[in-house]
Formats: C-alpha cells, structure tokens, sequence
C-alpha cells in the first residue's frame, strides 16, 4: 500500500508512534546511560574512595609501625616491654582491620574485570612484602628483648635489624603504594568514564532531540500537506456543483478517508447531474402536460355546463315521476286496507263455520245415542214379550184361574209389540237423521275447507296487497332518493363545473411554475 493511500488516522497514528518511540528511545538510553553513569559514580564512591581511604590508613598505620619499632630497635623508645607490645598490637589492629575492609573493595569488581586481577596481583605482592617485613621486625624485637642489657646482643640484634628490616618495609610500602596508585588511577577512570557517560548522554539526547524535532516539523508539513490538499480539492469540487457545474472532475485516486470524500462527493455530483436531467425532463413533461390539462379542462367545463342543465331538466322529471309513484303508493295502501277487511270478514266466517261443524258434531253424538238408547228399549220390549209370553203359557197351564193373568199378559204383550215398533221407528228415524247429520257435517266440513281456502286467498291477496303498497312506497323512496341524487349529481355538477374552472386555472399556474422550474434547472450543466 502506497503512503498517500494511508488513512488520515493512520498516518496521524505513524506520527505520533514515531514521535512516542523516539521519546521512549530517548528515555531507554537516557536510562542505560544514567544506570552506567549509577555504576560507575557508584564504583567510585563503593568502592575506589574506600579503597583509597583505607590505603591511606594502611599506609600511614605501617608508618608508624615501622617508626614505632626502629625508635624501639634505636633505643629511643623506652617503655617496657609489656607497654611497647601493647602499642605494637594496637597498630597491628588497625593495620588489619583497614587490610580486612579493603580486601573487601575487591570483591565488587564485575565478573571478568581485568581490573580485578591486577589489583589482586598487587595486594598478593603486599601481603608478601608485608609478611616478610613483619617477620623482620619481629625477629629485630626478639633478638633485641633477648639481648637484655649485654651491649654484644643489643648490637648483635640491631646490626640485623638494620640490614634486613628497612628493606623489608621499604618493599611492602613500595608494594602498597602501588596499590594506592592504581586506585588513584582507578578513581581517576571512574569519574573520567562517568564525566564521559554524562557527556554521551547530552550528545545522545541532543541527537534524539534533533530527530524528534526534524520528524516533528516533517509530520508537520506532511499530515497537514496530505489533508489540506485534498480538503481544498473537495471544497473546489463543492463550490463548482454549488455553481451548477455538474461536469466537474473528481479526483477519486486516494484511499483514505480523503478519498473516500471526494468519491463521495463524485457520487453526489452523478446522482445530483441525474436527478437534475430527470427534474429537467419531469419539468418540460409538466409544463406539456400543464398545457393540455389547461386546454382539456377548457373543454370539460363547457360539457360540464351542458351535463349541468340536462340534470336541471332531468331533476324536474324525476319530481314529477315521484309525485304519480307517490298516488300509486297511496292507491295501494287503500287497497290494502281494502283487503285487510274482507280478511278479518272471511276469518270471522271460517270461525262460525267451525262452530257450526262443532254443533253438528255434537247432534250427531247425541242422535248415536238416542239409537243406542232406542235399542236398548226394544231389547227391553223383546224381553217384555217374551215375560208376556211366558206368563201366558203359564196362564193357560193354570187354567181358569190364569185367565185374567192371561189377559194381562196379552196386554203387556201387545204394550211390548207397540214399545218394540215404536223403538224401531223411532231407531229408523235417528238412522235416518244420523245420516242426514252426517251429510250435513260433510257439507259443513267442506263449507269450512272452502271458507278456509278463502281466508287464505285473502290472506295472500292481502300479503300481495301489502308487498305492492310496500314496493310502491319503496319506489317512491327510491324515486325520491334517485331525485335527491339527481339534485346532489346538478350541485355536484356545478361545484364541479366550478372546479374546472379552479383547476384551469391552477394549470395554468402550474405551466407557469413548470416554466420557472425549467429555467431554474437550465443553470445547470449536466454535459
């Protein structure tokens, strides 16, 4: 990926990283060097003063040491022994005890150092030279304590002192001095090597400070260079389309964010150069179209005039219909209440037929049992006679003296032959009007069968009556409606004769305004 693809925040964030890694550089060495500056401060301080200071202990200890016993081996030093080896131990201590903390200084050399093994050559070469010298003067001491107060031995004794004493220190205080110099050195190194680390690390601080301000003044001019130029080519592209150039070029070669405004801003321009081409064309069509509704509505509000007084005419004629549909609706609601009439007449006649076919009912029930009850008496004459007959046989078995029962047997035998005809007229009478009855039920029946089918003609007639007062008081509604509409349909046709006359003139308002929209749009360049 090219750098001038990169995106704004990317490159902002590739500067501000450059700037932050350099500052961490520079703190990372700032920091090793001050931790080597540390060291090497702290090595002299550690290590190369107290080596020193010690050295100087040691050296000005062995001094007097060396001075200290001579005076003794001169005679000079007269205590007794006990106090001289007193004083001898005394420094001997502290001899030992400076030795002992510098030997120490020597273990804090680094692992490797070759420093250390030089030093530690020459503190071997002291501890030799010093042994032999304290070898010396103890021997020097001895002769000189065993000698007593005999001239020959304290001679003897000071004679060998002499020859092997004076070189034996001279050689370890050589040997010392040695190690004090190369402390000196040492210590002189340390603070040369630190003087020379703090000078490195102002150098080094001043080169990551150029750096850091030649990077800075570089994203300085490269970000805003990157980012006002291609902001000033989109505020160019931006006042060209503001302007109605809509051929502007767009440069869409860059990826970032930048780039992905121009490409923006180069859609817009498309979409806006298509939107316009179709606003410019929708606005000559409108202004077209305008002009034919203008000139169509012309022609709709003459016929809507002309539609207008035919409905006038049309209105008039349907009141007319609806005042004839209003008498034959009131002709129908006689006739109905005509028929509602002979209905409850021929109801009222259908109900006494059935009253008559009841009574008829009821006299047949009672003429079957007038026969039966005639039966009955001609059974009870049958068995009269044939008591009657009985006693008159029996009568004549009695002779004369059944004569007069005899006579009075053919007497209830001839009331019995009379009861007997009598009945059987009278049962050949009930028959007969039984019958008679019976015929007249029929009549009567089918009298009220008629009278019935009568009601229910009537009763039909009066339904057809009725749905013909209803249709004819429906179609009076209907004709009144279709008058109230006819009515609604002329105001609707005058309202509407006066929006044609509304709506030509918003045509022509609106050619107008189709018009303006055309030039309006013409400012624009789309090719």
């Amino acid at each position: 990926m090219r750098i001038h693809d990169w995106r704004v925040r990317t490159r902002i964030a590739v500067g501000l990283g450059l700037i932050l890694a350099l500052a961490v550089l520079s703190a990372g060495i700032t920091l090793w060097q001050n931790q080597r500056i540390k060291y090497e401060t702290g090595e002299v301080a550690n290590s190369w003063i107290p080596a020193l200071e010690n050295l100087g202990i040691m050296k000005s200890t062995l001094s007097d040491h060396y001075r200290l016993v001579a005076d003794r081996m001169a005679g000079r030093d007269t205590r007794t022994w006990a106090d001289f080896r007193t004083a001898v131990e005394a420094l001997e201590r502290q001899l030992a005890q400076a030795t002992d903390v510098y030997a120490q200084t020597l273990e804090t050399y680094l692992p490797g150092d070759p420093l250390a093994d030089e030093e530690k050559a020459l503190y071997a070469t002291y501890r030799q030279a010093h042994d032999a010298y304290r070898a010396a003067a103890q021997a020097g001491l001895s002769a000189l304590e065993n000698a007593g107060a005999t001239e020959e031995l304290v001679e003897l004794a000071r004679d060998a002192f002499d020859s092997e004493t004076p070189a034996a220190f001279a050689k370890a205080y050589a040997a010392m001095e040695s190690i004090h110099q190369f402390n000196l050195r040492g210590t002189a190194r340390a603070a040369t090597s630190a003087a020379a680390g703090v000078a490195r690390t102002e150098r080094i601080m001043l080169a990551i400070t150029g750096v850091v301000v030649v990077v800075g003044i570089g994203l300085i001019v490269w970000v805003p260079t990157t980012v006002t130029r291609p902001v000033e080519q989109a505020v160019a592209v931006a006042r060209a389309i503001a302007a109605g150039d809509l051929t502007v070029s767009v440069p869409t070669q860059r990826r970032d964010e930048l780039g992905l405004l121009l490409a923006a801003l180069s859609d817009m321009r498309d979409n806006l150069r298509t939107v316009v081409g179709q606003v410019r064309d929708g606005a000559e069509a409108v202004a077209h179209g305008a002009s034919e509704i203008e000139q169509g509505n012309r022609d709709l509000s003459a016929r809507t005039e002309s539609q207008a007084s035919a409905l006038e005419q049309t209105a008039a004629s349907m009141q007319d219909v609806s005042g004839t549909v209003q008498r034959n609706a009131e002709a129908s609601g006689a006739a109905h209440a005509v028929a509602q009439e002979a209905m409850a007449g021929a109801q009222r006649g259908g109900e006494t037929v059935e009253r008559v076919v009841a009574t008829m009912a009821d006299i047949e029930t009672s003429s079957r049992r007038i026969a039966e009850i005639t039966g009955l008496i001609d059974g009870i004459a049958f068995q009269t006679n044939i008591l009657a007959l009985n006693a008159a046989v029996e009568a004549a078995r009695a002779g004369e003296a059944g004569r007069g029962f005899a006579v009075v047997a053919a007497e209830v035998r001839s009331l019995a032959q009379r009861s007997a005809d009598a009945a059987r007229q009278i049962k050949e009478l009930i028959t007969a009007s039984v019958e008679r009855v019976s015929q007249g039920t029929a009549l009567v029946h089918d009298a009220g069968v008629a009278i019935r089918d009568m009601v229910e003609g009537v009763q039909r007639l009066g339904g057809l009556v009725a749905e013909m007062n209803a249709a004819s008081r429906a179609q009076a509604a209907s004709i009144d409606q279709v008058g109230a509409a006819v009515g609604q349909i002329d105001q609707g046709t005058q309202q509407n004769a006066a929006l044609v006359e509304e709506i030509a003139a918003a045509a022509s308002s609106l050619r107008q305004q189709a018009n303006e929209l055309v030039a309006a749009v013409s400012r624009f360049r789309v090719s």
